[in-house]
C-alpha cells in the first residue's frame, strides 16, 4: 500500500526524505537536515526531544526505497508531461495532423505549417491509427509468411537442380556414347557447361536465400517495432506513428520469381547430335522442337532426349516453378516462335487423346483456361474418336481418315496455324490471327501413349569454289 505524501516527508526541512535515517524513537529525518540540527544543539530529536542514542543513526532503508521511488515517479511524470506538450508553442497537444501524421497544438492548426490540413481530436486519430497500424500488422505477417514459405521452395531448389544437373549429364554421356570417339573433348565440353551452370544456379539460390533471410530478418525486427508501438502510451505512438508506417512502407517483399533459376537442360540437350555435325562424315537427324522440361506439367513425362511425351498418373518429382504448367497436362517447346515459316509433324501413333498447335509466351501456366484462340491458344483436339478446331466455340473436322501422324506448320507474318496430314498433305484445319507476340510449340495429352516429334533430315552440301 502506498503512503501518503506527508508521511514521506522531513519534519525539518518538510520536503521529500533524502538518505533518511531512523532514531531510536522511530523518528525519521533527512541525514543532512539532522546532521545540522545537532551541530548547533543537542543530539536529541527535533520531534519529541528524546535524547538520541547513537551519534551516527542507521539509515531507513525502507523509507529511503520508498521515497526514491516517489520521486522516480515523479521525474517520469514531468517528462511524460513534456513530451504531452508542443516543442513549439508548449501548448498541449489536443489535435492530429492528418496530412502530416503528427500530433499538434490548437496554435499549431493556427499556423501557416497546418493552417489547410484535415485534423482530428486525439482520441479519434489513436483509435484510427491504432487500427491502420493492426492492419499493417496484419500485412506484414503475410509478407512474412509468403517469404517464409519462398524461402522453403528455394531450399527444395537445392536438391532438383543437383538431381537435374546428374540426370543432364546422363543424358549427354547416353549421347556421346553413340557417337566417335573422336568426339571425347566434345562431350567433356559439354559435361563441364552443365557443371558450370550448376554451380552459378547454386551460387545465385544461394544468393536469394541470404536475401531472403536478410528480408525475413528486417521484417521479424519491423514486426516487433510496431508491436512495441502499440503497447506506448497514446501520444508516444502518435509521435512515432508517421516513422513507424513509413518503415513498414519501404519494407517490400521478396519477389517471389523464380523464372530461369532452374539448369536450361534444353541449352545442353537441344539438336545435341546435329551441333556437331561438322565433326561427323554422315548425316544426322534434326529435331525441329525440342520439349521444355521445366514447363512439363508433373503428370506429363518426355523422353530423354527430349522428343516424345507421354500421360503418366503418378506425379514426378519436379519443383513448383514459374514456367511450369500447374493445372492441365501440358508442355511446350524450348523455341520460341517469331517471323517466317515453321513446321514440325507430331507421330500420334494409339494416342486418343492429344492437342496440338501453338501458344502465346504468356499465356496462364497457373490456372484453367481453355485452348482457345482468345486466351492465347491455336490448337487441334483428337478425343473420343472425333477431331476437333479449338475456336470459340469449337469447330467439329471430319478428315477423309484418322491420321496417325500430324503435320502443325505456323507461318507468323502471314497469320497462320495449319494442320495437315503429311501422308497427303492434305489439309485438316487452318487459324488465321494476327500475332503481336511469340509463340511456343504446344503439346497436351492425357494418355499414356506417346507423342513423338519427328526428326527431319539434314543434308549437309559442299560449295566448292
Amino acid at each position: 500500500m502506498s503512503l501518503p505524501e506527508e508521511d514521506l516527508t522531513c519534519p525539518i526541512c518538510y520536503d521529500i526524505f533524502t538518505d533518511p535515517v531512523l532514531l531510536s524513537c522511530s523518528h525519521s529525518f533527512c541525514r543532512s537536515c539532522l546532521k545540522r540540527c545537532w551541530e548547533t544543539g543537542l543530539r536529541e530529536c527535533s520531534v519529541c526531544r528524546k535524547r538520541a542514542s547513537k551519534a551516527s543513526p542507521p539509515t531507513n532503508l525502507a523509507l529511503r526505497n520508498v521515497c526514491e521511488a516517489l520521486l522516480q515517479a515523479r521525474r517520469t511524470s514531468a517528462v511524460v508531461e513534456e513530451k504531452m506538450n508542443c516543442n513549439v508553442h508548449g501548448e498541449k497537444l489536443k489535435l492530429f495532423c492528418l496530412v502530416d501524421k503528427q500530433p499538434i497544438c490548437v496554435v499549431c492548426q493556427t499556423s501557416k505549417l497546418h493552417k489547410s490540413h484535415d485534423c482530428s481530436p486525439i482520441d479519434e486519430a489513436v483509435l484510427d491509427c491504432k487500427e491502420e497500424l493492426a492492419l499493417s500488422l496484419k500485412n506484414l505477417h503475410h509478407k512474412e509468411d509468403s517469404l517464409k514459405r519462398i524461402h522453403m521452395t528455394s531450399a527444395d531448389m537445392f536438391k532438383y537442380i543437383k538431381s537435374q544437373s546428374l540426370e543432364t549429364q546422363r543424358r549427354i554421356k547416353g549421347h556421346f556414347e553413340q557417337l566417335h570417339q573422336d568426339l571425347y573433348r566434345e562431350e567433356s565440353a559439354r559435361i563441364a557447361a552443365v557443371k558450370k551452370e550448376e554451380d552459378e544456379k547454386i551460387a545465385g539460390m544461394k544468393d536469394k536465400m541470404k536475401e531472403l533471410s536478410a528480408e525475413v530478418l528486417s521484417l521479424t525486427e519491423t514486426i516487433s517495432v510496431i508491436q512495441e508501438q502499440l503497447n506506448e502510451d497514446d501520444l508516444i505512438l502518435l509521435k512515432n506513428f508517421k516513422a513507424t508506417q513509413d518503415r513498414e512502407k519501404s519494407i517490400a517483399l521478396g519477389s517471389d520469381n523464380m523464372s530461369g533459376i532452374l539448369i536450361d537442360v534444353t541449352k545442353h540437350l537441344c539438336n545435341l547430335e546435329y551441333k556437331v555435325w561438322e565433326k561427323m562424315l554422315d548425316h544426322i537427324d534434326y529435331t525441329p522442337v525440342t520439349l521444355d522440361p521445366n514447363t512439363a506439367h508433373p503428370c506429363i513425362i518426355l523422353s530423354d532426349d527430349l522428343t516424345s511425351l507421354h500421360y503418366s498418373k503418378e506425379h514426378s518429382c519436379c519443383p513448383d516453378n514459374t514456367e511450369r504448367f500447374h493445372i492441365s497436362a501440358e508442355v511446350v517447346g524450348m523455341a520460341a516462335l517469331g517471323s517466317g515459316s515453321h513446321h514440325w509433324v507430331v507421330e500420334t501413333g494409339s494416342n486418343q487423346d492429344w492437342l496440338l498447335g501453338v501458344a502465346s509466351s504468356s499465356v496462364s501456366r497457373n490456372s484453367e483456361v481453355s485452348a482457345r484462340p482468345e486466351n492465347g491458344f491455336w490448337t487441334l483436339c483428337f478425343r473420343d474418336g472425333e477431331f476437333r478446331a479449338m475456336t470459340s466455340p469449337p469447330t467439329a473436322v471430319k478428315p477423309t481418315r484418322v491420321p496417325k501422324q500430324v503435320k502443325v506448320q505456323l507461318d507468323y507474318d502471314k497469320g497462320t496455324v495449319s494442320f495437315f496430314d503429311p501422308a497427303d498433305d492434305a489439309l485438316i484445319h487452318a487459324f488465321t490471327h494476327t500475332f503481336t507476340e511469340t509463340l511456343l510449340p504446344y503439346f497436351y495429352t492425357q494418355s499414356s501413349h506417346p507423342l513423338k516429334i519427328i526428326p527431319e533430315k539434314v543434308l549437309v552440301t559442299m560449295l566448292r569454289q
